[in-house]
C-alpha cells in the first residue's frame, strides 16, 4: 500500500514537470516583474529571455568604453544587453554598456570618462555607473543624491571626488588612458562601502522598458519596409565607422567597428544584436572645444528599427531621466522588439543612416 501511495505521487510530480516544463508556462509575479517563469525564472528586462529571478534583482552597471583604435578589443562588452553609441567632442563616439551579469567578471573594460547625456540615458535602467571622470557640464546630473557611481578619477573633471575608486586597477598591456578597468569583485566591494545596493531600487528602477513579441517580429505585418541587411554609420560615426550586418542563419545583426568584427577580449566573439535602433536626436555644440549637448528626453524626434534584415520608420518618446525611452511605429503602436540584446546608436539629426 506504500509503495501504490509513493508511485502515485512520482506520476503526479512527473506530470506536473511535464506540463510546466516549457519556459511559457507561467507563475504569478512575486518579484514585481510582469511574469514569472517556471523553475523560478523571469523574463529579463533587458532581452525577454528567461533569466534566473535572483539574476533579474540584481542592479545592472553602466560602464563607459572607448571606441579608440588604441582601446580594442573590450572586456566584457559582450555582456552588454543593451550597447549605446554615442558620439563626443572631436568626431569621436563612445559606448555606455549596460551590463545585469557583472558579478562573475573578472576584468570590464577599458574605462573612459563620461558625459552629462549619459547619465540621462542611463538612468531610466538605475544601474550603478562606472566611469573615469568626466566633464564639468555632469556636475549638476552626477552629484544627485540618487545617483550611485564609481569614479577612478574626479567626477566631474575640475571637481568632486572618486567614489570607488580603489575599485579600478590598471593594466600593464596598454598604455595609459587605455589600461583602466574594474571587476565584478571590485565592484561589489566599493558598493558595500559606499552603501550602495546591489539589488533593484523600486523607488527608481522600471521594470517595463522594451515590449517584446512573444511568437518573435519579423516586420512583415508593415508595409513599406526599408533593406535593412546592413546597417552602414559611417556618417553618424565617422571615426568608429560602424555597422552591423544581418546573418540569416542566426537571425543576428554583427557589429563591426574600425573596419574589423569589434569582439570581446574575453571570449574572442563578435558582438551580435537580435534589435537595431538608430535614434535620431536633436543636439548642439556646447563650447568651442567642441562639447556637445544631446535632448535624450523629447517626445517629436525619430529614427529607424531594424531586425530580422528589415527595417521600419519609427519615432520615440522619453518624458524625464528616469522614464524609459518609448519607440513606436508610424500607427503610435509601441513596437515589438525580438528577444535578445539591443544596439542602440544616438544619432545626430542631420546625419545620414545607409541601409541596404
Amino acid at each position: 500500500m506504500h509503495k501504490k501511495k509513493i508511485m502515485k505521487k512520482l506520476i503526479a510530480a512527473v506530470l506536473t514537470t511535464g506540463l510546466c516544463a516549457s519556459a511559457f508556462c507561467f507563475m504569478p509575479s512575486v518579484t514585481g516583474t510582469d511574469r514569472v517563469l517556471a523553475d523560478e525564472q523571469v523574463a529579463s528586462v533587458y532581452t525577454g529571455e528567461p533569466v534566473s529571478a535572483a539574476q533579474a534583482s540584481q542592479r545592472p552597471i553602466a560602464v563607459m568604453v572607448p571606441t579608440d583604435k588604441a582601446a580594442q578589443p573590450s572586456y566584457g562588452i559582450g555582456n552588454a544587453k543593451v550597447l549605446y553609441e554615442i558620439m563626443e567632442e572631436g568626431e569621436m563616439s563612445r559606448q555606455m554598456a549596460i551590463i545585469d551579469d557583472w558579478q562573475e567578471l573578472d576584468r570590464i573594460g577599458s574605462i573612459r570618462s563620461c558625459r552629462d547625456y549619459y547619465i540621462t540615458l542611463a538612468t531610466e535602467w538605475d544601474p550603478i555607473l562606472i566611469h573615469v571622470g568626466g566633464v564639468h557640464y555632469m556636475q549638476s546630473k552626477i552629484t544627485a543624491p540618487e545617483i550611485n557611481n564609481l569614479s577612478a578619477a574626479r567626477e566631474y573633471g575640475t571637481g568632486g571626488g572618486a567614489p570607488g575608486s580603489s575599485a579600478f586597477f590598471r593594466s600593464t598591456d596598454r598604455k595609459v588612458p587605455h589600461n583602466a578597468y574594474v571587476s565584478g569583485e571590485g565592484i561589489t566591494s566599493a558598493c558595500n562601502d559606499l552603501g550602495y545596493s546591489l539589488t533593484t531600487r523600486p523607488e527608481y528602477y522600471n521594470a517595463s522598458h522594451f515590449q517584446f513579441a512573444p511568437e518573435g517580429n519579423t516586420l512583415e505585418q508593415y508595409e513599406g519596409t526599408v533593406p535593412g541587411n546592413t546597417i552602414d554609420l559611417a556618417d553618424i560615426f565617422p571615426y568608429t565607422k560602424s555597422s552591423l550586418t544581418y546573418n540569416p542563419e542566426t537571425g543576428l545583426y554583427a557589429k563591426n567597428i574600425h573596419g574589423k568584427a569589434q569582439v570581446d577580449s574575453l571570449t574572442g566573439n563578435q558582438l551580435t544584436f537580435a534589435n537595431v535602433i538608430v535614434q535620431n536626436t536633436k543636439w548642439s555644440k556646447r563650447d568651442n572645444k567642441g562639447y556637445l549637448a544631446f535632448q535624450t528626453v523629447d517626445s517629436t524626434s525619430d529614427g529607424y528599427y531594424f531586425t530580422k534584415g528589415k527595417g521600419i520608420h519609427i519615432t520615440w518618446k522619453k518624458t524625464s531621466d528616469y522614464s524609459p525611452t518609448r519607440y513606436y511605429d508610424d500607427n503610435g503602436n509601441e513596437i515589438q522588439l525580438n528577444t535578445g540584446k539591443t544596439y542602440i546608436a544616438i544619432a545626430q539629426q542631420g546625419r545620414t543612416l545607409v541601409n541596404s
